[in-house]
């Protein structure tokens, strides 16, 4: 989550949840992550085998949604 940074230097807060599922099903580990910026918050949530994959796939989310917001503030400057 440091990384995220370096997409967009005015992160406020990051929360991130770890969760177990008690299902019988092998993806039951939830990787829950919320980042705050100046007036907006995005939330990811990725249920996979492992809280390592969850955590490299709602990095990879993370890291377009702030891309996005950083081009779309930049259009309207």
């Amino acid at each position: 989550m440091d990384k995220l940074d370096t997409f967009y230097d005015k992160v406020i807060q990051s929360d991130v949840f770890l969760k177990v599922e008690n299902t019988s099903d092998k993806e039951n580990k939830i990787f829950e992550a919320r980042v705050s910026v100046p007036g907006d918050s995005f939330v990811v949530k990725k249920q996979c085998k492992s809280f390592e994959e969850g955590a490299d796939m709602a990095a990879s989310s993370l890291e377009r949604q702030l891309k996005k917001r950083k081009e779309k503030l930049r259009a309207h400057l």
